[in-house]
């Protein structure tokens, strides 16, 4: 656990007003699993939100008791990393309808006494970030330092500069885009289709029924592990290498990169145990997310109120969110005068690369939140 924040507890923040939801639903309660790191300054002004991607949650740094897997960035979060916890507080909660402890499809419906299951709402980028401001306002934070996050974690940071631009002094948006592409679109559609499609979903109400879809829902995370990956990476990483000394010309696995795969979907469904009502309500948010739509479809208008500094990076080999999406939200921003740097860092990981050690990208990184460092010291 060197450089590592070391044993870390989470906690919950239950909400008892009533969270109304952009598709017009509302939920009566709701809790909020998160976690901090570091302290909070004498001017509290030096607290950074970290949103997380579409199988995330608020374990992102550091180590839980009983156990040797350390949170999903704790290679950029921790003393003396990127975002360094001597400087920083550092915030994560887990988002409203996933199954990692806040309310979501595995919860309890208060209005029932029953697991929520398919009756849980469709959730949305911009009912993620309301609840996190519910959240900011409990920890009596003014204002953010920053608002960080990668992929769909970068959607919450750009909804946040458009919808609580006081909030945040700088928005740092990592392998994301301003709206998905038909082909994403498709592959979500795909994944969703493969849980619904499987036997025990028994039309989204399978705890009830005392079952999992296991498999279906191996099979998405089968294909969205595909879509975060680069063909060169795979090409290095397995080739066309066989699991035995010959080819047994059946339907059975042969290649490595079957094995792994296989491997990775089981490993989801069942040792990780992620929820499948979650899933579909991640992907539909994802498909759902388009702040643009509500200005004409004017990208520049969705960022007028703006008042953030930016940093964005793109990877060169992610082809499901490319540079040049991210460029988009570049000149987006760049049209209201906004502050904002950008890179696009080298990488052979495919989308998965924000998530993976890199010189290059660490540097950047670091670079940007001693910027972000020295204005909390200066205010």
């Amino acid at each position: 656990m060197t450089e590592s924040i070391g044993i870390v507890t989470p906690q919950t923040l239950h909400i008892d007003q009533p969270l109304a939801l952009v598709s017009g639903a509302l939920l009566p309660q709701y809790d909020l699993r998160f976690e901090t790191y570091g302290e909070l300054n004498a001017q509290r002004n030096n607290a950074i939100l970290i949103c997380h991607a579409l199988s995330g949650d608020h374990h992102v740094a550091g180590y839980h008791e009983g156990d040797d897997k350390p949170g999903w960035w704790n290679d950029y979060i921790g003393p003396g990393k990127p975002i360094d916890t001597n400087h920083f507080f550092v915030v994560c909660s887990n988002n409203l309808g996933s199954c990692r402890g806040s309310t979501g499809p595995t919860s309890i419906n208060p209005e029932t006494g029953k697991v929520y299951g398919a009756d849980f709402p469709i959730v949305t980028c911009r009912d993620w970030v309301q609840s996190q401001n519910q959240l900011r306002q409990h920890l009596a934070i003014e204002q953010w330092a920053a608002v960080v996050g990668g992929s769909m974690g970068g959607m919450q940071v750009m909804q946040w500069a458009i919808d609580y631009p006081e909030r945040l002094r700088h928005g740092i948006v990592i392998a994301a885009a301003l709206k998905l592409s038909a082909q994403n679109i498709a592959f979500n559609e795909v994944a969703r289709r493969a849980i619904m499609s499987d036997p025990e979903f028994h039309e989204g109400q399978f705890i009830e029924a005392g079952t999992t879809p296991k498999g279906g829902l191996a099979l998405a995370r089968m294909l969205g592990h595909l879509t975060y990956l680069s063909d060169d990476m795979m090409g290095a990483k397995f080739g066309r290498e066989l699991r035995a000394d010959k080819l047994k010309y059946s339907f059975d696995v042969e290649f490595q990169v079957e094995s792994y795969l296989r491997y990775q979907g089981e490993k989801f469904a069942t040792k990780q145990n992620f929820d499948a009502n979650t899933y579909l309500l991640m992907t539909k948010a994802l498909d759902y997310f388009d702040p643009a739509s509500e200005f004409g479809n004017d990208l520049s208008a969705a960022f007028a109120k703006t008042q953030a500094k930016f940093l964005v990076v793109s990877f060169t080999s992610d082809w499901r969110f490319s540079p040049a999406r991210s460029r988009e939200i570049v000149r987006a921003l760049l049209d209201n005068d906004i502050d904002v740097c950008y890179a696009e860092v080298e990488s052979e990981h495919g989308h998965d690369a924000f998530l993976l050690p890199n010189t290059h990208y660490e540097g950047i990184f670091r670079a940007y939140m001693r910027r972000v460092e020295q204005e909390c010291a200066q205010a």
